[in-house]
């Protein structure tokens, strides 16, 4: 994982993370609407969803365009989930901050420790499900095609980013009720 610090950072940077199929995105779109913040859109080689939109949910790249991108330095971090790469692209997040503004980064766990060594001040938020079976049905429901055996890796996946979480997160937020959940992010950033 290759990361890339800034200097002037006025701004306040919130990263929000927790396994697939947990809410963030619909919690992310709920506060950048409350907060006026910013959202960052990663990068990823991930195939496009068929509501997905390049550009507003995803840049959406080639292995070699990402690779590409990896090599010129111009992500704060990456990695490899699932067999895709995923990436928050640098110059934008910089700009928002030294603008004074609040970003938002929808990362997943690996990001959130690259981003709190560069940031140390920043806010590191993680979304947990109710429960399992919670989970496994969110994680149905998106209809993305995924098969018995992707599921499982989510669902094992998931418990081990909660775990690693606990160490090194600011706060840990249930989602079990999506307005109180957004509430709660709100207030965090809020502070």
């Amino acid at each position: 994982m290759e990361a890339d610090g800034g200097t002037n950072r006025s701004g306040k940077l919130v990263v929000l993370s927790g396994p697939s199929g947990v809410g963030k995105s619909t919690i992310c779109r709920q506060v950048v609407r409350q907060l006026g913040a910013s959202l960052s859109v990663s990068a990823t080689t991930r195939p496009r969803g068929r509501r997905e939109v390049h550009g507003r949910d995803y840049w959406f790249l080639t292995r070699e365009q990402f690779e590409e991108k990896i090599r010129r330095g111009e992500f704060l971090e990456y990695a490899e989930v699932f067999g895709n790469l995923y990436g928050t692209p640098a110059d934008a997040v910089r700009r928002q901050l030294a603008e004074g503004k609040t970003v938002i980064l929808e990362i997943d766990i690996q990001g959130g420790r690259a981003v709190r060594t560069m940031f140390p001040e920043a806010l590191l938020l993680f979304i947990l499900p109710p429960d399992e079976k919670v989970l496994a049905e969110r994680i149905e429901g998106r209809k993305r095609g995924e098969d018995p055996e992707t599921l499982r890796r989510r669902l094992d996946a998931a418990e081990r980013e909660i775990e690693e979480a606990r160490g090194f997160y600011t706060k840990m937020i249930v989602n079990d009720d999506l307005e109180k959940a957004v509430q709660e992010v709100v207030e965090a950033i809020s502070q």
